[in-house]
């Protein structure tokens, strides 16, 4: 119970022991007010609070205070501008939003989108437009509310940005310039730079996007002054833990170049956030738990004298009183309603409505439809210091939609009003449209020298620029050489190496580099020493805004953990979420911040997509830029740590992402080109791409380069080693990827020993890639029947000959059957299909059917299915090889 809200305390003398005392406490406190006022009386509460809990004495562990606004009038920093000429705009924004999402649904097509969000937040965006969020080179970062983007559609139509057939264009992308459903970068490229409609992403990456803005200030790689990044995110969606599951950090760090915006309109799409309890007074406590400044804005400036004039108190009870599904109940049922049921409660409260009609108290109106209470909190927030800020405001969704949707249950899924609701919204809102243009809901905008677009303009001029923006130009980078690797383009020798170590090496060379070297940004979870990334503590640092405030525990070691102020690595903590949003904060920083970024992300490779597909997705949809590291990868690779932690599918799901290069490779040369070859693409040449590349734990030896084998790297296949004869007897295509393809060289091995057969060995370093051209192909080829067929590059390297051909991955068989269509002659996939499970890598190899043993077997059934071979060489190689043809199918136990 929060006792600051408790009403029992006033009326119920079992609580307290010596109610005279108690009123000579309270009496001292007023006495303090009236003399010294509120921050003495706040010092004074602090100490006494202290001294009791030095004593041992129990405290409340209140976290909220009452269900009031944080700001009190007499503190509030006053607005500035022109309130009419404001409001005039505002409705005009009002307006045209509807109109758009109302004419994209006047027809058959049904094109959906939403009126009810925007219209409870247009106030809360509207101060901040007009007086706080800056534009320009140094813009601040604002991510919208997804269900929110018709109003910012509707207001750079005022500004002249956009026009009428781009707002007839809304939802219908396509045939290209129409404007994107909610707010997609990779739609409209100038113009969004966050997407934010799933719910909870806004959030988390808001938090690590003003994290790493300050960690390109502490290193002194911008200088992003007093910038700021602004969330804007609904009360519903504080549900979704992305949403909430890093605010300790921003706590921590005290970010106070951050500030959230939560639209507390009580609702979400089907009904109230909370009926039965208050979302608002739930926040504050978690955010005020999390170190984060909290501002509520609860109530319009029409409660303000009757709070004033309540003299009992009462009206402060009965708002703490209230629940939010009875606060919807009021809006939704008018004054009336509203006077019986809220001020009715206490014959003391009717009396201080008395002199007010229905009417009056309907629009009695709630904080976040306040300009002036906006202003206020938006001017707090902006000035404080070490600290992030919550805005809470309360408003009511579908506001101004009346009875069609103002506080329904219903009112997320209204896209359009019947006529006399838009005449009322019309009327309302004052829109010069006259009743008989009303049914084709037009357009509105004033001329240009009108006193309302004036004013706009000047606003958005005063503050630097127009917004929403996104500028993606940026200088290219002066890559490395590929010689610059020459240690990983050589072999090991006898010396046996993971490909994580040899990445970590090709890391330590690119920190390094006098061109990129402080651009690199190597980010991992919690894992470094597990990648065998200890060595880089000491050398680069790890970034942490309060540096070392201790004495590490291995102080003594040379590889000993080292924060500082302006560390390189970002170490993020058990957080996949965290550390992923960090790595798209850095991959966007081309377009943010002007500054490109290199930035790896090292994780488990079951961690990482499995885990966070939704950021994933949208850092598609972000054009990032950068390399995400799925280390310990394959099902079969990270041997000893079982189903949970046993990847054989992320390749599959980087392939879902059309802008995500995805490679597979088994030597540190293989690593070297695909590392080089993405940094010119992404970096260099501007291509909107990012990787993924998975790397193992396995330790093996590793060969120099072959020859003229970069190209085939990659293009996702080249050619390992050949058959010993140019024409052999009998003769099978083996190909593989990541530690799989040393079974394939092992198999070779095996079926030219055992069985006189030849088999030429290819690298699959990406199926992905190979797939996405044969489909290219296929694809041209549909559209241009009369000209000359394109031939896959699979088919170009395999199909010389007419041998079977064999695939082998630690991946399921889905990955490696992707590229059947392309493979003229016989195709068989071995793949690990199937649960994870704990044992040594050559009983899981054997147990997915994946090993040398299996491969063998599945080249001789091929051979044998042509009539090459008897079938009893096939069975010959099960006894040979204690194959057991009654084993469990993988898929199932």
């Amino acid at each position: 119970m929060d006792h600051n809200n408790d009403p029992r305390l006033d009326n119920d003398p079992r609580l307290d022991a010596d109610p005279q005392e108690t009123q000579e406490w309270l009496e001292a406190m007023d006495g303090v007010l009236a003399n010294s006022g509120k921050e003495r009386a706040s010092f004074l509460m602090k100490r006494v609070t202290k001294h009791a809990t030095r004593q041992g004495v129990d405290m409340p562990s209140a976290i909220t205070t009452s269900f009031r606004n944080t700001i009190d009038p007499s503190e509030e920093k006053r607005m500035p501008g022109d309130l009419f000429m404001e409001r005039r705009i505002r409705s005009l924004i009002r307006w045209n939003a509807m109109a758009m999402v109302m004419r994209a649904n006047n027809n058959n097509d049904a094109l959906g989108g939403h009126i009810a969000s925007f219209s409870s937040s247009a106030t809360l965006y509207d101060v901040g437009f007009n007086y706080f969020f800056r534009g320009g080179d140094k813009a601040d970062l604002i991510y919208y509310q997804g269900h929110s983007s018709p109003g910012m559609y509707a207001r750079s139509f005022l500004e002249g940005r956009l026009n009428e057939e781009q707002l007839d264009s809304f939802r219908r992308e396509v045939d290209g310039g129409g404007l994107s459903s909610y707010p997609h970068p990779w739609l409209m490229p100038d113009y969004w730079q966050f997407p934010t409609v799933s719910m909870g992403l806004g959030p988390i990456q808001a938090i690590y996007q003003a994290h790493v803005m300050k960690y390109q200030q502490s290193r002194g790689l911008a200088d992003h002054g007093d910038r700021k990044v602004w969330c804007f995110m609904g009360d519903g969606e504080c549900d979704e833990p992305e949403s909430l599951g890093a605010i300790a950090l921003a706590g921590r760090e005290g970010l106070d170049n951050l500030t959230f915006v939560i639209n507390c309109n009580l609702q979400r799409l089907d009904g109230p956030v909370r009926g039965n309890g208050k979302i608002i007074q739930e926040l504050e406590g978690v955010f005020r738990g999390a170190g984060w400044n909290v501002i509520k804005v609860v109530w319009g400036r029409l409660w303000d004298q009757l709070l004033e004039r309540d003299k009992t108190g009462l009206l402060r009870r009965r708002m703490n009183e209230v629940v939010d599904g009875e606060l919807q109940n009021y809006k939704a049922n008018g004054g009336a309603y509203t006077r019986e049921h809220f001020f009715g409660k206490y014959p003391e409260l009717l009396e201080l409505v008395k002199d007010l009609s229905d009417d009056d108290i309907m629009y009695l109106n709630r904080g976040g439809h306040d300009p002036y209470k906006v202003y206020a909190a938006y001017a707090q927030a902006a000035a404080t210091k070490g600290q992030p800020t919550v805005v809470l405001a309360m408003t009511v969704k579908g506001y101004g939609l009346g009875e069609s949707g103002e506080a329904q249950n219903e009112a997320h899924s209204v896209k359009k009003l019947d006529l006399a609701s838009l005449k009322k919204f019309r009327d309302r809102f004052g829109i010069p449209i006259k009743d008989e243009d009303l049914k084709d809901v037009p357009y509105y905008r004033p001329p240009a020298d009108s006193p309302e677009m004036v004013y706009m303009h000047k606003r958005r001029q005063e503050l630097g620029g127009y917004l929403p923006a996104r500028n993606a130009e940026f200088d290219a980078l002066d890559i490395p050489a590929l010689d610059k690797f020459a240690a990983q383009l050589k072999g090991s020798g006898e010396r046996e190496i993971s490909t994580t170590m040899a990445f970590v090496r090709m890391l330590s060379t690119l920190v390094k580099d006098k061109s990129i070297g402080k651009q690199i940004v190597p980010i991992v979870p919690d894992e470094a020493r597990t990648f065998g990334m200890e060595g880089m503590f000491r050398q680069l640092g790890i970034y942490s805004s309060q540096g070392q405030r201790y004495t590490p525990q291995d102080a003594g070691q040379i590889m000993y953990y080292k924060e500082s102020k302006d560390g390189q690595i970002l170490e993020e903590g058990i957080t996949e979420s965290g550390a992923f949003s960090a790595w798209l904060a850095a991959a966007t920083s081309y377009a943010n911040h002007r500054y490109p970024m290199i930035p790896f992300y090292i994780f488990y490779s079951m961690f990482g997509f499995q885990r966070v597909m939704d950021l994933t997705w949208a850092a598609g949809d972000s054009q990032a830029r950068g390399f995400l590291l799925g280390a310990t990868s394959g099902r079969t690779t990270l041997n000893g740590e079982g189903l949970q932690h046993q990847d054989g599918h992320s390749h599959l799901m980087a392939n879902m992402i059309p802008n995500c290069v995805s490679y597979d490779p088994t030597y540190s040369y293989e690593l070297a080109v695909i590392i080089q070859d993405g940094i010119r693409r992404m970096y260099q040449d501007k291509e909107n791409l990012f990787y993924y590349v998975t790397v193992m734990n396995e330790n093996y030896t590793h060969p120099d380069m072959p020859e003229g084998c970069e190209e085939g790297i990659i293009k996702g296949l080249y050619l390992l080693k050949p058959t010993a004869s140019k024409k052999p007897k009998l003769k099978v295509q083996l190909m593989g990827s990541g530690t799989i393809l040393r079974e394939v060289e092992a198999a070779a091995e095996l079926l030219k020993k055992d069985f006189k057969a030849e088999a030429s060995v290819w690298s699959a370093t990406s199926i992905n890639l190979l797939s996405r051209d044969g489909q290219d192909c296929e694809r041209w080829n549909l559209l241009h029947p009369e000209d000359a067929p394109r031939v896959p590059y699979v088919t170009q390297m395999l199909n010389g000959d007419a041998a079977p051909v064999v695939c082998a991955t630690d991946y399921i068989k889905a990955y490696g059957e992707q590229l059947r269509p392309f493979i003229k002659g016989r195709y068989t996939v071995l793949g690990t299909d199937g649960f994870g499970r704990s044992d040594t890598r050559a009983k899981l190899r054997y147990h997915f059917e994946v090993d040398r043993y299996y491969i063998v077997l599945a080249a001789l059934k091929a051979l044998a299915d042509e009539g090459k071979i008897p079938m009893s060489e096939v069975t010959k190689a099960m006894t040979l090889y204690s194959i057991n043809p009654d084993k469990p199918n993988p898929l199932y136990c």
